[in-house]
């Protein structure tokens, strides 16, 4: 089978998934900021009490809201969480990923069970990891035919 053969038909739960970060409505930007950091990861998702996604705080959002507002970490992220995001299930397709991404416009894809909780967070780093992992000649192959193109040209006058 080729990629686009597997991302069809193979489940999300292939992909590597990474924990989701969950604050709550409450929670100060400052708050999500650290969090993330400590994490290492550019996403938090803000839940209710149920675990249900609310919206999501993403870097791309702290770097808009700093322009805006000198005081942005002292805000509630209830004031300026994104309320569109996109989700998918551990059985649905990887494909399902792929189109939330590209519909969206987005990074990163939360990963809810089935009463729409959020249990998972996946997204480009999951695609590309995975890609890597089940397709790995073929990506070697290109790194491959990408050097030997610059070792081919000739350097210098």
């Amino acid at each position: 089978m080729g990629l686009r053969e597997d991302i069809l038909s193979h489940p999300v739960s292939e992909l590597d998934l990474r924990e989701v970060l969950i604050l709550s409505p409450e929670d100060t930007v400052q708050s999500a900021v650290r969090l993330m950091r400590l994490k290492r990861l550019g996403c938090v998702m803000v839940v209710d009490e149920k675990g249900i996604p609310l919206g999501k705080f993403t870097e791309h959002r702290l770097l808009v809201l700093l322009v805006e507002d000198s005081q942005a970490l002292l805000r509630p992220l209830k004031d300026v969480m994104v309320t569109e995001w996109a989700s998918v299930k551990l059985d649905d397709p990887i494909a399902k990923v792929l189109d939330a991404m590209q519909n969206h416009g987005m990074r990163f894809v939360i990963v809810v069970d089935d009463d729409g909780k959020a249990i998972h967070l996946t997204g480009q780093r999951g695609l590309m990891e995975y890609i890597a992992d089940h397709f790995p000649r073929q990506v070697k192959v290109h790194m491959i035919d990408d050097a030997k193109l610059y070792m081919d040209q000739r350097e210098g006058a």
